[in-house]
């Protein structure tokens, strides 16, 4: 699926109303500066792999905002980043877990929607969710599930459980989440539990597998999956249906399976910090992203679910029918909440014994 995509020169017409102060002459996208405001720039922080980054410049391009895009790789490294105040974003795209850790501990603004005109384009099944519930502080940029990518022409047996990332025969064959919450989902909804317990035993019990599952696995990764799976570099891996995707387009023996004992079904929401120096640019900065033409770049670049509406109904059906991106029967598929802080510190303490 992954192509180039021109943005129609309407795209620039919309928002060339919307022109802010001349962007800085500096290029310098390693950190937030101090000057944001006054030189109209932003400072966005994004998940790998996880935009049509083009957009960028034809954002700058037409509203004379500079873009400085840095990317992460978990949840969890987003949220260090915040919460140590080394850096002070404009926009970032936490997943719903966090965005509700993150409003409990007021790091996050309320939105102007004055600003994100296109919120209106957003499926109401994506208004006021559980971790926003008011919709104060979001608004949802893709959604997706997890399941299992796999080489269809290495493996023996049907893949269509989670049992096959414990199965001794794929030894040294198996990548896994190098972060907690996602690593610790796997075998959480392979005994039975829910992702979000808060039952210590069962969270030992889940922990006790991935210790017996440690010798299979080959490494631990996040963005380094794509080029793992895509040069044949090991036969089995848990990840996001969207990078499934591009990496079933860049390798044709991969597929994807949703496992049958059940899922995590996400939401990724633009936000914007405390620390954010240029508000008002960062709103314009979302609702660009919104905007039709930015909605079906993205899709068409990355992969993952759309829940803006327009850009869903002009979907081919083949996509729409693929059962990755838009799965039909969702029983069993689990959405992440945010847990207690003692329950985060025990995957912490739990995840930092598996690693060493």
């Amino acid at each position: 699926m992954k192509k180039l995509t021109f943005i129609l020169a309407a795209l620039l017409l919309l928002l060339a109303g919307c022109q802010s102060a001349s962007p800085s002459q500096t290029d310098d996208a390693s950190q937030p500066g101090n000057n944001a405001e006054e030189s109209g720039d932003v400072y966005v922080f994004n998940w790998g792999e996880y935009m049509d980054e083009s957009l960028n410049k034809t954002f700058e391009e037409a509203t004379g905002i500079k873009v400085h895009y840095n990317t992460y790789q978990n949840n969890e490294m987003l949220y260090s980043t915040i919460v140590g105040g080394g850096s002070s974003y404009d926009v970032i795209i936490p997943s719903d877990y966090m965005i509700s850790r993150m409003i409990g501990e007021e790091l996050l603004l309320p939105l102007n929607f004055d600003n994100i005109p296109n919120f209106a384009n957003i499926d109401p099944a994506h208004k006021n969710p559980e971790y926003d519930p008011e919709n104060l502080y979001s608004v949802p940029y893709m959604w997706g599930t997890v399941g299992i990518v796999y080489d269809q022409t290495r493996v023996s047996d049907p893949i269509d459980s989670w049992n096959a990332l414990f199965d001794e025969q794929y030894s040294g064959q198996i990548l896994m989440f190098d972060n907690p919450r996602d690593a610790f989902s796997i075998p959480l909804k392979l005994l039975g539990h829910s992702f979000n317990t808060t039952d210590e035993a069962k969270i030992r019990e889940a922990y006790d597998l991935l210790v017996e599952q440690k010798p299979l696995v080959q490494a631990y990764v996040m963005d380094q999956i794509f080029d793992k799976m895509e040069n044949g570099e090991a036969i089995l891996a848990p990840y996001y249906a969207g990078d499934a995707i591009t990496m079933m387009d860049a390798n044709e023996n991969l597929a994807f399976a949703i496992p049958k004992e059940g899922t995590n079904v996400f939401v990724d929401a633009f936000c914007i910090p405390t620390g954010a120096e240029n508000k008002t640019a960062a709103e314009k900065y979302i609702d660009f992203m919104c905007s039709h033409d930015a909605g079906l770049a993205n899709v068409e670049m990355i992969g993952y679910s759309t829940p803006l509406i327009d850009v869903f109904e002009g979907l081919d059906d083949e996509i729409k029918n693929d059962g990755i991106s838009y799965p039909e029967n969702m029983d069993g598929f689990e959405v992440f909440t945010n847990l207690p802080d003692w329950v985060l510190d025990l995957y912490a303490e739990l995840w930092t014994d598996l690693r060493k």
